[in-house]
């Protein structure tokens, strides 16, 4: 059974209230089916909020919201315990993390202990407070958004931890034409409570489990080591990706062949995928700043020179 088409009211009903970026929001939803994370990085005012909050209720998840800044604590995610006066025990408070879709506003923000906190969660899909653990609902997916390096306040998240989200994606800004047509609806908040629910939880898992079984050739798999390898190589990348974003490329295409009707992943895929998974793992070098390369155009390179069975 495929269930891709279950998926494509979804879509439709998101593209009806965050404008012109229907690639951005089918990149989001693989990731949500793979099981992974996301990172936003975009200027404030673009639609990330409004976003993620359709995004969670047009699958029928629970959302929760917060906003890092320098004064927010780990326990914050995580939850604490306090001792109770009359039963004289010690009560647990769930934190923000305990919901199923998680946004994270402007991740860049706030201490290195509360962004490894929250990047351990991530990764576990669990919290221990007092000794006990506690696992986070499934699914849980967290959309982050980071404000660009260069702006006042910002705190860059370090190499190890960027790693973590499985794709990095940007809204930019809209078009003249999406732009004017958002002027004139002005408030989408209506429309995202009446925003009707399209998925049921087994369709989610369904989706997951179709995914992992698409068809993906040797020659493809090649590729991808390929790919990831040469970023190790280049004299513009100082710090090349690592075997995660291998296997992010991997669940990625297969995922985007699902998601076009596929049981199967063509070169194609991999190439949609490359620019979301690769731009945030990789780290440039003196030699390409002094070129004025970017992130951008090294990628491009990089798949114009590798071809499916070219690994010499």
């Amino acid at each position: 059974m495929n269930t891709r088409n279950y998926f494509s009211p979804f879509l439709s009903n998101l593209q009806k209230i965050i404008f012109g970026k229907n690639e951005v929001i089918r990149e989001i939803l693989l990731a949500f089916l793979c099981q992974g994370h996301v990172l936003l990085k975009d200027f404030p005012g673009v639609g990330k909020t409004t976003l993620s909050l359709a995004f969670a209720k047009g699958l029928g998840l629970d959302f929760k919201r917060i906003q890092f800044t320098p004064d927010v604590m780990p326990t914050d995610l995580t939850g604490f315990s306090v001792l109770d006066r009359e039963s004289k025990k010690f009560l647990y408070h769930p934190g923000v993390v305990f919901c199923n879709v998680l946004l994270v506003d402007e991740i860049n923000r706030t201490s290195p202990k509360t962004q490894s906190a929250l990047l351990e969660v991530m990764e576990e899909g669990k919290v221990t407070v007092d000794g006990i653990t506690r696992s986070v609902p499934n699914p849980f997916f967290v959309i982050a958004t980071q404000n660009p390096d260069q702006a006042i306040g910002t705190q860059a998240l370090p190499e190890a931890q960027l790693d973590r989200f499985l794709v990095e994606c940007s809204l930019g800004y809209p078009t003249y034409q999406d732009e004017l047509k958002l002027a004139h609806e002005l408030d989408s908040k209506p429309k995202i409570e009446k925003m009707p629910v399209s998925i049921d939880p087994w369709m989610i898992k369904a989706a997951h489990d179709e995914i992992q079984s698409i068809y993906m050739d040797s020659s493809i798999y090649e590729y991808i080591v390929h790919l990831v390898r040469k970023t190790r190589e280049l004299d513009t990348i100082q710090m090349g990706a690592s075997p995660r974003a291998t296997m992010a490329l991997v669940k990625c295409s297969k995922a985007s062949a699902w998601i076009q009707g596929r049981d199967y992943v063509i070169p194609q895929d991999v190439q949609n995928q490359v620019p979301y998974i690769l731009s945030h793992r990789l780290v440039l070098s003196a030699k390409a700043y002094t070129q004025k390369r970017t992130k951008e155009n090294i990628i491009q390179e990089l798949l114009e020179t590798i071809k499916v069975k070219d690994h010499d």
